[in-house]
């Protein structure tokens, strides 16, 4: 019998991700590192700079890792925001490595 591959981790971010909640959001990515990861933002009505930090760090260390790091579902809050901020979306959504 094969054994069965374990799949990607996930992770829902919260509708608002701001100050209080980026050193959360680090903690979270920290300790999934190492695994592929799925990010779920369909709920994110706010973004700011703080967590679009740690987001990008995220990227830059997935990479690093040679892991998939993937942003899905991504609410046009979301998309809005990293845009207006001068993130381009392509760094983070609908990308695997």
């Amino acid at each position: 019998m094969a054994a069965k591959k374990a799949g990607p981790a996930s992770l829902k971010l919260p509708a608002v991700l701001d100050l209080n909640e980026a050193s959360n959001l680090h903690g979270k990515l920290v300790s999934m590192r190492g695994s592929d990861l799925r990010i779920d933002a369909s709920g994110v009505e706010r973004v700011g700079v703080q967590c679009a930090q740690v987001l990008l760090a995220g990227v830059k260390a997935w990479e690093e890792d040679k892991k998939s790091l993937l942003v899905e579902k991504a609410s046009d809050a979301f998309q809005k925001t990293m845009q207006l901020i001068g993130i381009n979306n392509q760094n983070l959504v609908a990308k695997e490595i």
